[in-house]
């Protein structure tokens, strides 16, 4: 822009108490130029936004929600969250969108979140006030400063600490926007003297709980005097805002560095998404209005500046920016809110009702009692006898029939895979040995029957410990399902949580006891007497024996030499080692009957050893739930009744916490619902 008459200038026109611009005009004289800058139009800070009897019930519902405290329920608030480094200008910024002065100092001068809720005002007369620690404090807009600085130091201490916990700064001044915002800590890096060593790690910490939120806008105040790529407060809000979309950006000190500003605001190499507005900050004491004339004419004058659109200058545009992006925001995250809070609301309502009802007499603490013994019992049907596990789908160790299934194969397995079990081993050794001791005076070829016993009784004490470890490991395993469904159903009584513990565990005890006395009665049945009445037992016998008279007379041959080996194969059993038969000749026939008849009656004695085991496990498993439980945790005397009576310190902290959230979610819902009735009357 030239310095002649005929150059274009914009002029300022006052409209509702704010500075704007209008469209360029040729200047007529230097006089008239003069002339305007002599009058005095009274000039309010910064702007009365046309948005404001919109947007008001809006903000009121949103600082109602704030001061209800709904975000500890998880309910994010669409926020206006104001980001800059140390010396930024923030504090500026916010000064003349409030025509306010705030505290400024050295180092950081806003050392808590400071919520700032500016009101538009009809009274000529301004109202502010502090809200804080449960007070609020009303305050002489001359005293502003002092009084920030003393609600400050009582929030977060005396010196240069911060915190996290918020100072609300109610403004309501005639011609200030509708708007809310939040001032965090401007962001430095190097503490000074008084400042933790830390700071800026709690900054960060801070600013990051603040932006991430989707509901948030982020306002980074950025200085014209650096290069924006290298702001603290751009490298975090870009950690949750890649794309800028959230995110308006306020340069300020525009007078200080005016030849640059254009192309960075043009280039955006930082990703703004919503915008830049460049402001110049008020100088020392300069009135508002003062401030506000001359950032008019500095970008309407400055050769550098006025090249910048006029949509992105001065802060009466960053005023109706802010409401605009606040409606915005806000008409899109309400219906969000109100779904949020009505889910809340009603998962609140459904965990308080799931809680045991508080006992007040010993005929409620039996019912109670007897529900969750009822529970534990149904529990315990499904996991160990119906094979039902609804209740645990992801704890396989608690799918109990399953479990006691592939216990009981392995016990098979091992009754079988025992060494003693091998018929090949020592091949008719054993059972030679046995007929020469059992020679006695009678007819020759009777099997004595004391040979057969001794064989049997020696095989089963050789697999004794079998079937007993077999016991332990079932019995280990239903202590473990029984304590944990017992603790899972009792835990919301703590006061019996021990007792049932112990109860649990002296039943399993017990019946550990019956079981491993009846284990050792099967196994020793087995060895009493020799008896079956399965056919199978016959018909084995008798297909094992038609290969008698073959090996035999194979076993001679093989010893004489004529097969050039001493080995025989015998179906049934595999190849043998016959050498050690060399010097038992005439025995060879009885040692194979007897050989074959245990064999066959062997196979009996394992298939039975399984299923009275499985027998038995059944049965003590099913006793336990439907009999046992119920009379050994009540006992005679009902122990642990009364104790019920008393509530857990946990379910009554739960119980009262859940009664507060209700009781701020059902208020936070009759906030928006009256704001959601308003908008649809509207639309009416």
């Amino acid at each position: 822009m030239s310095e002649s008459d005929d150059d274009v200038a914009s002029r300022l026109l006052m409209v509702n108490g704010m500075v704007i611009y209008d469209e360029p005009r040729p200047l007529a004289s230097h006089a008239l130029m003069a002339q305007e800058e002599e009058e005095e139009v009274p000039v309010q800070a910064p702007i009365i936004s046309q948005y404001n009897h919109q947007i008001r019930p809006l903000l009121d519902a949103i600082d109602r929600l704030r001061l209800l405290n709904v975000m500890k329920e998880g309910i994010q608030l669409p926020t206006i969250v104001v980001v800059g480094d140390q010396s930024s200008g923030k504090s500026s910024v916010l000064e003349s969108l409030a025509g306010i002065s705030l505290p400024r100092s050295q180092g950081i001068c806003t050392r808590v979140p400071l919520i700032m809720r500016l009101q538009s005002h009809q009274d000529p007369t301004p109202e502010l006030h502090l809200e804080y620690s449960g007070k609020k404090v009303p305050v002489e807009e001359s005293h502003i400063e002092a009084a920030i600085n003393l609600a400050t130091d009582e929030i977060a201490g005396h010196g240069k600490g911060i915190s996290n916990t918020p100072l609300t700064l109610v403004v309501k001044k005639d011609g200030v926007p509708d708007l809310t915002m939040v001032d965090l800590p401007g962001i430095t890096r190097v503490p000074v003297h008084g400042q933790p060593e830390n700071i800026y790690e709690q900054i960060r910490d801070i600013i990051m709980e603040y932006i991430t939120p989707e509901e948030s806008i982020i306002l980074n105040v950025l200085s014209a005097t650096v290069d924006f790529s290298t702001c603290e407060s751009i490298r975090m809000s870009q950690l949750v805002d890649k794309a800028g979309q959230r995110t308006l950006a306020v340069v300020t000190k525009s007078d200080r560095a005016p030849e640059e500003i254009f192309e960075k605001v043009s280039a955006d190499d930082v990703s703004i998404g919503l915008g830049y507005v460049c402001v110049r900050n008020r100088i020392g004491d300069e009135s508002y209005e003062d401030a506000r004339r001359k950032e008019a004419r500095l970008f309407q004058t400055n050769p550098h500046l006025s090249r910048i659109d006029k949509s992105m200058v001065g802060v009466p545009v960053l005023a109706q920016k802010l409401v605009e992006i606040q409606e915005r925001i806000i008409g899109r995250c309400l219906p969000v809110m109100v779904k949020n809070i009505s889910e809340k609301l009603n998962a609140s309502v459904s965990e308080l009702e799931k809680l045991p009802k508080a006992l007040t007499s010993v005929a409620d603490a039996m019912t109670a009692f007897m529900r969750i013994i009822g529970a534990a019992k149904e529990s315990l049907r499904k996991l160990l006898l119906r094979g039902e596990f609804d209740e645990f789908p992801d704890d396989h160790d608690k799918h109990g029939t399953a479990r006691l299934v592939e216990m009981l194969n392995h016990f098979s397995d091992d009754l079988h895979k025992c060494d003693q079990s091998d018929p090949t081993k020592d091949f008719l050794m054993e059972e030679i040995k046995v007929l020469e001791d059992a020679k006695g005076i009678g007819l020759p070829n009777f099997l004595p029957r004391n040979a057969f016993l001794r064989i049997l009784q020696r095989k089963v004490d050789q697999i004794s410990a079998i079937p007993t470890e077999f016991a332990e490991k079932i019995w280990d395993y239903i202590d473990k399902v029984v304590t944990s469904v017992m603790m899972r159903h009792s835990e919301v009584y703590y006061q019996i949580k021990a007792s049932t513990k112990r109860g649990a565990h002296n039943l399993i005890e017990k019946m550990r006891e019956q079981s491993m006395k009846r284990v050792k009665e099967i196994v020793q049945m087995e060895k009493m007497t020799d008896y079956t009445c399965n056919p199978d037992y016959t018909v084995e016998w008798k297909n094992l024996m038609t290969q008698q008279d073959t090996f035999v007379r194979t076993v001679k041959e093989a010893l004489n030499g004529y097969h050039g080996t001493t080995k025989v194969s015998l179906e049934g059993f595999g190849v043998i080692e016959v050498e050690h038969l060399r010097q038992y000749p005439n025995v060879l026939q009885q040692a194979f009957d007897l050989k074959m008849r245990m064999t066959a009656y062997w196979k009996i004695v394992v298939k039975r050893l399984v299923d009275s085991m499985a027998l038995h496990l059944q049965y003590s498993v099913h006793n336990l739930v439907n009999n046992e439980i119920v009379k050994e945790l009540m006992g005679p005397d009902g122990g642990g009744i009364e104790r019920m009576l008393v509530e857990s310190p946990a379910i009554s902290g739960k119980r009262e916490k859940l009664k507060k959230s209700i009781k701020l979610l059902k208020e936070s819902n009759d906030v928006v619902a009256k704001i959601m009735d308003r908008i649809y009357g509207y639309d009416d």
